[in-house]
């Protein structure tokens, strides 16, 4: 299997991640819910006055870890990213997803936000195999 079908099995679909920006000069990492895409692009939804939206603003470089299997042995990756904030309409109707209503009520709250991440790097990690492949855009 190629190296960006392997990814793809790991990121296609919402799942929780572990997403690093840059506060002060250091790491500051939460979990968050997101979509990856097949473009290696991940998408998720916040609220604007979280801290990593204000960190972004002001650092768009961002890590983000993804494991989406049931053994700790299952592939996982890792990602350097650049992230955007958009408050945009069309945006959010973009990515709207029905499991965000728990959390933001509708997509006409204005403090509702789109994050999107743009994959520079995609180390795939296969702990079984004790192998790492890294994909670059």
């Amino acid at each position: 299997m190629a190296l960006k079908e392997k990814i793809l099995d790991v990121i296609e679909g919402l799942h929780p991640a572990a997403v690093a920006t840059v506060a002060d000069g250091l790491p500051a990492v939460r979990f968050m819910a997101l979509s990856g895409f097949p473009d290696m692009t991940f998408v998720g939804g916040t609220m604007k006055g979280t801290h990593k939206v204000a960190e972004l603003k002001k650092n768009p470089h961002a890590a983000i870890s993804i494991w989406s299997g049931k053994e700790f042995t299952d592939p996982y990756v890792e990602i350097k990213a650049k992230g955007e904030v958009h408050e945009d309409l069309a945006t959010k109707k973009r990515y709207w997803n029905p499991m965000f209503e728990q959390y933001f009520k509708s997509i006409d709250n204005p403090d509702f936000v789109v994050l999107k991440f743009t994959a520079e790097e995609v180390t795939y990690h296969e702990p079984k195999k004790m192998a790492q492949e890294i994909w670059k855009r």
